[in-house]
């Protein structure tokens, strides 16, 4: 009767066994599914979001600036360091130009510069969390507490994305090649109006 009886309960052992090793097998399956499903929709979100217009350096084609697939989110480039245009054209209530890469912009606001969004930790958001990056999207300021984020970049309609959005477009970037880029602080409306009375 004992011996049975220690029978039952090793067969109840070993199943209760098989039963939380294909648990906890199929809860790492979700987890690593769901992070996969997070990233693509991080990469949807950025791609529907146009975030290479104005985040990639260009290579000129036929049909115009096409995203350098070897730079992508690595913002404007580091050798753009002059401001070859006329100021004058970008006073108030006049135009808003940008280098035919779309990764640097003058207008009113002074001039800015498309951030490099890479993991990169020096020059780009490697050193960012979450909620560093939802912050910044959310306030319009860098590093969600530093200066304003300039136009033309959209942070009040990207700001209204859901918090899971937000972290799977984190969780996309994040993946990308780290791209040592050191994108120019912005120039202030001051230093352009400096520029301007030139």
């Amino acid at each position: 009767m004992q011996t049975k009886i220690s029978g039952i309960l090793l067969s109840i052992i070993f199943i209760a066994f098989v039963f939380l090793q294909v648990n906890c097998s199929q809860k790492q399956e979700k987890i690593a599914e769901s992070k996969e499903t997070h990233i693509e929709r991080g990469k949807y979100l950025v791609d529907l979001g146009g975030c290479n217009h104005c985040h990639s350096p260009k290579v000129m084609t036929a049909m115009g600036p096409v995203p350098d697939t070897t730079r992508l989110l690595s913002g404007s480039p580091d050798k753009i360091n002059s401001v070859d245009f006329d100021p004058k054209m970008v006073a108030q209530g006049k135009y808003a130009v940008c280098t035919g890469d779309l990764t640097t912009w003058f207008g009113p606001w002074g001039i800015s510069y498309a951030a490099n969004l890479t993991p990169d930790k020096e020059t780009g958001i490697g050193d960012w969390t979450p909620a560093i990056f939802i912050k910044a999207l959310r306030s319009g300021k860098h590093i969600g507490e530093g200066r304003p984020i300039l136009p033309p970049m959209p942070w009040q309609d990207i700001g209204k994305l859901t918090d899971q959005d937000l972290h799977d477009i984190f969780a996309y970037l994040q993946t990308l090649k780290p791209i040592s880029n050191k994108v120019h602080d912005p120039v202030t409306p001051d230093e352009l109006a400096k520029l301007t009375a030139k």
